[in-house]
């Protein structure tokens, strides 16, 4: 509401204070409105005013004539404007960055990463099937150069153990490594005295947080290791010879003395397949979903768990199976023998791949490192040898023991560790692809029982080892890789996320018939049965769907396609084909000639006589 003036006053009328519109404060870093000559309308919307302001003003009456098409200059191409060189990115202070770009990667860090071998050429393609190649090389370049720099993201570091000046690390004994190290990794130490249903064979799941064990009197039971939370315990009143976890913690393979029992984590039957009967060793493949099995029958059998069935049964011919181990690589199965032999299977091939006379006694352990190079294998001999796998099959270093080693096993960093009674024994190398030394011993430790498990767990410093007398859970420092992948093998994972990642697990299912001794053989064609497979074709169908077909001349108008004409055009096609593939003969036989000719014999002017 307004008020009225009083009488002979020029004030003008005030407004109501709810009416009065407030300043809006104008920032130091806002500019200035330029103010219109007619002033502020009420009507109209704020945009629509703010839009009125800031275009400029044009009379009404004036007329503007429509500017012609076409121009009476000639017009001349615009020059591209050139880009200013710009200054160097600044920060808010003002400061200048002294190492523009992104920072530079160490090629042999970046070359960890590649999988494509550039040494090798390409081989002689079409131009789309190339240009295709190429792009998977720098897409893989680049995917290569990203892990290499996520790798300063990885904040574990590998852990050692180093004496003192001159001392012998292998006098370290447990306790004084409990001693030396926090109370979180202590705790990792620890010992179950179970001798009433003794001795043990044990097993870790794939993540390293559950540990499932069974004692040859019955004795199962599956606990999460690092809380000591029990998931089950139970007695199969039946002897136990061996115990696996499947893909997830959830299910449990357990070869009893008849048959092979599958249960779930708590401790409830599942299945019981009655067709791998009398089992002796259990190895599971996590990226094929197959339960790999030995028997007393001397047979080697593949169970596909996701579908339930037996994917091949092979007879290795060779007796009572008792030693039996994977490649992680590869998942080639290894199998120990009796005459000092260890075969190598796939369940794609009848008869094994190869063969490798090891020692001279029965073979009493095998163990492959995670990288698949190296082979560490133990006989009746006393022997302890390392071969290498990388086509060669060659032994690397031997040494002789006091006492034959009956259990091997290696860790991620590729430690090997050998139970030879009641001891343990550990060797150290290098570096993760480098063979363990065998001159030196890098701990040493007494059980209270004889061995009959060891196995490394992964991600953890943590040696498990199941003997007479229970488990015991050693520390080895440097045996695990730090750093895990939170997406295929995460330790903390929920129940939801164990779940998701079954569903892409069985969806990323290897083929059993891909297993092979190199893998990397898959990515290259098989040119001796391509060309078997097309002869085979060729005599099924009796032509050749491939061939060429015949030239046919294409019609031309105004009487150029008579049949004179037409058959005088097939007659020059045919001509040039026939001289090409006569030119293409000669090259040949000129190279022929070249390869023959000894070398180093001077032409003579008379060897056009010679036929």
């Amino acid at each position: 509401m307004e008020t009225a003036p009083e009488p002979g006053s020029d004030v003008p009328p005030k407004k109501d204070k709810f009416q009065a519109k407030k300043k809006k404060v104008r920032r130091y870093w806002e500019e200035e409105a330029t103010p219109t000559a007619a002033g502020v309308s009420l009507g109209l919307p704020r945009n629509k005013k703010r839009n009125r302001e800031l275009r400029p003003q044009r009379p009404k009456n004036t007329h503007t004539p429509n500017k012609s098409h076409i121009s009476k200059k000639p017009q001349v191409p615009k020059k591209r404007r050139e880009r200013r060189n710009l200054e160097p990115q600044r920060s808010l202070s003002g400061a200048q960055d002294p190492f523009p770009g992104p920072a530079p990667v160490p090629v042999s860090v970046a070359q960890k990463f590649r999988r494509i071998d550039k040494s090798r050429k390409l081989p002689p393609s079409k131009s789309k099937t190339r240009s295709r190649l190429e792009v998977a090389e720098t897409e893989e370049e680049e995917i290569s150069v990203k892990a290499a720099r996520s790798q300063l993201l990885l904040a574990e570091e590998p852990g050692f153990l180093e004496g003192e000046d001159g001392e012998d690390t292998a006098k370290i004994c447990q306790a004084d490594i409990v001693e030396a190290v926090d109370i979180a990794s202590a705790a990792k130490h620890f010992d179950l005295n179970l001798r009433q249903f003794g001795p043990y064979r044990l097993n870790y799941s794939r993540t390293g947080r559950h540990l499932a064990f069974g004692g040859r009197r019955g004795h199962v039971a599956a606990l999460d290791w690092v809380t000591k939370r029990l998931m089950c315990e139970i007695n199969v009143m039946e002897a136990v010879r061996d115990i696996r976890f499947l893909h997830s913690e959830a299910l449990l393979a357990v070869a009893q003395n008849r048959w092979l029992h599958i249960y779930d984590n708590q401790g409830i039957e599942l299945h019981c397949i009655r067709r791998c009967d009398r089992v002796t060793r259990l190895e599971f493949l996590p990226f094929h979903f197959l339960l790999a099995t030995t028997s007393e029958t001397g047979f080697l059998t593949y169970l596909d768990v996701s579908v339930g069935k037996i994917v091949a049964a092979l007879n290795a011919r060779a007796g009572r199976l008792n030693v039996m181990t994977q490649n992680p690589y590869n998942a080639v199965i290894h199998l120990g023998h009796s005459n000092g032999t260890v075969s190598l299977w796939s369940p794609a091939v009848k008869e094994p791949l190869a063969k490798i006379l090891c020692h001279r006694g029965g073979v009493r352990a095998v163990a492959v490192d995670s990288t698949g190079t190296h082979m560490a294998t133990s006989g009746l001999d006393h022997q302890l040898k390392i071969f290498d796998l990388r086509g060669t099959f060659q032994p690397l270093s031997v040494r002789t023991l006091p006492q034959g080693a009956g259990h091997l096993a290696f860790s991620q960093r590729g430690l090997l560790a050998a139970g030879m009674g009641d001891v343990v024994n550990i060797w150290a190398g290098q570096g993760k692809a480098s063979p363990p030394s065998l001159e030196q011993t890098y701990l040493t430790h007494r059980l209270s029982g004889h061995v009959h498990g060891l196995q490394f767990c992964p991600f953890e410093d943590v040696l498990g080892v199941g003997h007479s007398g229970g488990i015991t859970s050693m520390l080895v420092p440097g045996a695990a890789e730090p750093n895990f992948d939170g997406l295929e093998s995460n330790p903390y994972r929920s129940r939801k996320q164990r779940q998701e990642w079954e569903v892409k697990a069985l969806l990323e299912k290897v083929p059993a018939d891909l297993i092979c001794l190199d893998p990397r053989a898959l990515a290259e064609v098989d040119v001796i049965s391509l060309e078997q497979e097309k002869k085979e074709r060729i005599e099924r169908l009796g032509y050749d769907p491939e061939a060429k077909a015949p030239f046919q001349p294409r019609p031309k108008q105004k009487g150029r396609s008579s049949t004179a004409s037409l058959v005088k055009r097939k007659r020059k096609v045919m001509d040039e084909e026939h001289r090409d593939k006569v030119r293409q003969s000669l090259e040949q036989l000129q190279k022929q000639e070249k390869a023959a000719k000894p070398m180093g014999v001077r032409p003579s002017a008379l060897d056009r006589f010679v036929c």
